[in-house]
């Protein structure tokens, strides 16, 4: 079957990045009820420990046994540098606005391609720049930061490291995701999320979970949400650029306002702009990338595009 005029050869993964930032947004609901049983972390660490009980029964025996070095090292680093976002993160929001902490999180978005360019000498194009500067100013609009308190204290430190982390989980996906089975990847990682997150709980003096049935359920559908989106950034981003995968992972606070107005929160006229810069960042990214693929000789097509 022909391909159709216009397509990306990459544009299953990156309707599949699309999905993954629908669920992201949704999780905010399912997030804030079984904050109601259990601490931040508490909720992370069951969370993801679910999620890689579920991976390795999915995957069975033979093919978790089939675990390389290469898989091994590459999960249990992305899992760490995952880890350290949620942790960061949290610990920020304990001392920082929720607003706040969604405008200083929102600089991973320039924070990957700023990656990219100073440690492995891959900048991306001028049109994508522009991209990420219009994304970055839709997440600006969205996080509506304009009655913050902007003095810099630890909270904001730690958020901007969490910020950080963010990038550099996408950049390091980006390089060492192929090559690897993303199944095992994902498993990899969710384990070493859930052991670094156990400690971090009890460092952080959250207690056990009470185990309401509300929270269990909340928990089984967040281990479902996480097994496949560690699954599908492990396999999208085999093929999609750090910086153009960044540009979609931008659509979250997106679909978690569309979310939040269909639950009843209302979405001013600033965020309508924000998500309307935020689609404009992407357009110009996939137009840069549309260009450089029209100049690669077909031999390369489907290998990683640092556009």
């Amino acid at each position: 079957m022909p391909r159709l005029r216009g397509l990306s050869p990459t544009w299953r993964h990156e309707a599949v990045l699309v999905f993954i930032t629908v669920l992201w947004g949704s999780t905010f609901l399912i997030l804030h009820t079984a904050l109601r049983w259990s601490g931040p972390l508490t909720l992370v660490s069951a969370r993801f420990a679910s999620a890689a009980v579920l991976l390795a029964l999915l995957m069975g025996p033979k093919r978790l046994g089939a675990l390389t070095r290469h898989e091994l090292r590459a999960g249990v680093l992305t899992g760490l540098v995952i880890a350290a976002v949620y942790g960061l993160q949290t610990m920020g929001l304990t001392q920082i606005s929720s607003s706040k902490s969604a405008f200083l999180t929102a600089l991973y978005v320039p924070a990957v391609p700023l990656l990219l360019a100073l440690f492995w000498r891959q900048p991306p194009r001028p049109l994508a720049w522009w991209g990420i500067a219009a994304a970055f100013g839709g997440m600006v609009l969205l996080a509506q930061p304009a009655g913050a308190d902007w003095a810099l204290g630890e909270g904001d430190a730690l958020t901007l490291a969490a910020a950080l982390m963010a990038a550099l989980e996408i950049v390091l996906l980006g390089q060492w995701s192929p090559g690897c089975d993303p199944r095992r990847l994902a498993w990899v990682q969710t384990m070493v999320v859930a052991l670094v997150g156990a400690p971090l709980a009890l460092w952080h003096g959250e207690g056990l979970p009470q185990l309401d049935a509300g929270w269990v359920l909340c928990v089984g559908a967040l281990a479902l949400m996480t097994a496949f989106i560690q699954f599908a950034m492990s396999w999208a981003q085999q093929t999609v650029s750090a910086t153009h995968a960044t540009l979609i992972y931008a659509l979250e606070p997106v679909w978690a306002g569309l979310i939040g107005v269909w639950a009843g929160d209302r979405f001013g006229g600033l965020a309508w702009t924000g998500a309307g810069l935020i689609l404009l960042g992407l357009v110009l990214s996939s137009v840069a990338k549309g260009s450089e693929t029209s100049e690669v000789s077909p031999t390369r097509v489907g290998h990683v595009d640092h556009t």
